[in-house]
């Protein structure tokens, strides 16, 4: 028995090769076009937002430089204030004060049965609108009556407020809760001699 061996041999092998070359040739330079473009674009992108940002930040130094001038003008002309108006400079700063410290006190004042939901103050009249839940096993009108003699034994309000009375009472229903409305007035120590504060 004898063996026959056959070889096949492929005699397109060098022009398959040329082919392949060719097409890795073809998508290197594709790749490479591609990636340049893609650079590109964003080295445009880059500059285009430093350029915005550039020129955002000459902008806001430009107006910092304006508000500085401005501080700079008003420092010199705040030398020259009147003094009309350093009195109502001084007015304002102790009408603050003395409104702070009032608020403060009538906070302490206030507690979880009651609640102040407006004050206003007008001719020498402080007027206190609150409201409070109806219970049936409270009184309203004695919890209100407790409010404004806490309110008279704070000396912090009962000092420049020495009247101080209960002023008219409403009944309302707000979301299914009997509330009762009641409104205090204050009265200041000038309005009882006849002035305003």
């Amino acid at each position: 028995m004898t063996h026959n061996f056959f070889f096949k041999i492929n005699l397109n092998k060098f022009g398959e090769m040329k082919v392949q070359q060719e097409r890795e040739r073809k998508t290197f330079i594709r790749a490479t076009v591609s990636f340049v473009i893609l650079m590109l674009i964003l080295c445009g992108g880059v500059y285009y937002l430093n350029s915005q940002l550039s020129r955002k930040l000459n902008n806001r130094v430009q107006y910092l430089n304006k508000i500085n001038d401005q501080i700079e003008s008003f420092q010199t002309s705040g030398d020259y204030l009147s003094t009309n108006d350093l009195d109502r400079l001084a007015a304002t700063f102790n009408d603050r004060i003395f409104w702070a410290k009032k608020l403060v006190a009538l906070a302490h004042e206030i507690n979880d049965k009651l609640a102040v939901f407006e004050f206003s103050y007008a001719s020498g009249i402080l007027t206190l609108n609150g409201i409070t839940p109806v219970d049936a096993s409270v009184r309203e009108v004695s919890l209100i009556n407790e409010f404004i003699q806490r309110l008279k034994n704070n000396p912090e309000i009962s000092n420049d407020f020495p009247q101080i009375k209960s002023g008219a009472f409403t009944r309302e229903r707000s979301k299914d809760t009997d509330i009762l409305k009641f409104v205090i007035e204050c009265y200041a120590t000038e309005t009882r001699k006849g002035g305003a504060r």
